[in-house]
């Protein structure tokens, strides 16, 4: 019988890259449920071809036009259309779904995320956050209903081939690797002059907006430290970070006796969803991913990252090693800046001034339950717009 699949986010990069392996991957899974935010056009493309029993879009606004948009197309099967966040948690928890990819952008998805593993669903996780904000809570539940969290981004995907090969004991250290963004080379006295449109032409990989930035500041590798220790329960003294330009190496783990076990593909985020989707078998790839050819590669370099020009990576890991409320206020006031950044209201380089501000001004107290989590994000968030502010009219001054 197939798989029955919910996607949180199916509009959005890893989302439509999901359809795609899904497409290939003949008839083992059955599309139950999509949920999306504000790109009908796609959405409704999705819909006619895939065919759900239940959608959720982000406002009660996008009903209409998402049933004209289907009527227009002929569209006649049975389709309960939800709405917002409860939307979003019903469409993960139904019945028939077994397997729930987390994509959603930012903190949307972590309560539907939450109720899918507190539902027994298994999950495949490709949203950053919700082991960001809420990592405690979401592995703690995961133990107690006996919940497999696959990670779908590339970097947890590699880690996760590479632990298969090892016992726990005999891991001395995870190490992450990153392509270390556009910006790798260029002078920080520049950083203040860059402009969105050069933070958004990634050298590697084709993403969204906040994780293009993020991969610029090297936020992204702070937030995976953080996820990496919850997903894999190592201690932020176990997980290194290095810089890898050519993106060959997605990570890899050391053993005690000093041996290094890597994971190696061509940079294709179909790779990782099919291995979360498929594990622990390996299915075949579908023709139009191309193999890795070593032969090219040529060249295989690593450095060190230099937290003075990168300051985001280290208030990563310092969230994690202080835990409580600041891992979720760091996302929180990294995606503001990174929003007002893309809207020209921030400077590049004022990205990690305002994640540092409302990290001091935040409480390491724990947080027990969602309602918490989410309570703590919207605080971060008005910090995080105060503190924009102020440096930009202190810019104006």
């Amino acid at each position: 019988m197939a798989t029955g699949l919910c996607i949180l986010g199916s509009t959005g990069s890893i989302g439509s890259n999901a359809l795609r392996v899904v497409n290939n991957l003949d008839r083992r899974f059955r599309v139950v449920s999509l949920t999306a935010g504000k790109n009908l056009e796609l959405f409704s493309q999705q819909i006619l071809k895939f065919r759900p029993v239940a959608v959720s879009v982000a406002s009660s606004d996008y009903i209409q036009p998402l049933k004209d948009r289907l009527s227009a197309a002929s569209y006649r099967s049975k389709l309960k259309i939800l709405v917002g966040t409860s939307g979003q948690s019903e469409a993960a928890t139904l019945p028939e779904v077994d397997f729930v990819i987390s994509a959603s952008h930012g903190v949307t998805g972590l309560v539907a995320t939450y109720d899918a593993v507190r539902a027994g669903k298994r999950i495949g996780l490709a949203n950053k956050e919700t082991m960001v904000a809420a990592g405690e809570l979401v592995t703690n539940e995961a133990k107690r209903r006996g919940v497999e969290i696959l990670p779908i981004d590339s970097e947890h995907s590699a880690i996760h081939q590479c632990l298969r090969s090892g016992r726990r004991e005999e891991i001395r250290r995870l190490v992450l690797t990153g392509s270390g963004g556009p910006f790798l080379n260029t002078p920080k006295k520049e950083f203040a002059r860059i402009t969105p449109e050069r933070a958004l032409r990634h050298p590697i990989w084709k993403m969204g907006g906040r994780i293009t930035i993020d991969s610029a500041t090297l936020m992204n590798k702070g937030l995976e430290i953080i996820e990496a220790h919850w997903l894999f329960g190592f201690p932020s003294n176990q997980i290194d970070v290095l810089i890898h330009p050519e993106s060959v190496v997605h990570s890899m783990i050391e053993f005690c006796d000093g041996s290094v076990l890597a994971q190696l593909a061509v940079a294709d985020m179909r790779l990782p969803i099919q291995y979360a989707l498929t594990y622990p078998e390996r299915a075949a790839v579908n023709g139009d991913i191309p193999g890795l050819d070593l032969l090219a590669t040529q060249r295989l370099s690593f450095l060190r990252p230099n937290s003075r020009r990168f300051p985001c990576l280290e208030l990563g890991r310092e969230a994690l090693e202080k835990g409580g409320a600041l891992p979720c206020a760091l996302n929180a006031a990294d995606e503001i800046a990174v929003e007002a950044f893309l809207a020209r209201r921030l400077k590049f380089s004022d990205i990690p001034k305002v994640i540092e501000r409302v990290m001091r001004s935040t409480s390491s107290g724990k947080l027990g339950t969602i309602d918490q989590v989410l309570a703590c994000d919207l605080e971060a968030r008005h910090r995080s717009a105060e503190c924009v502010r102020t440096l930009a009219k202190g810019r104006s001054n």
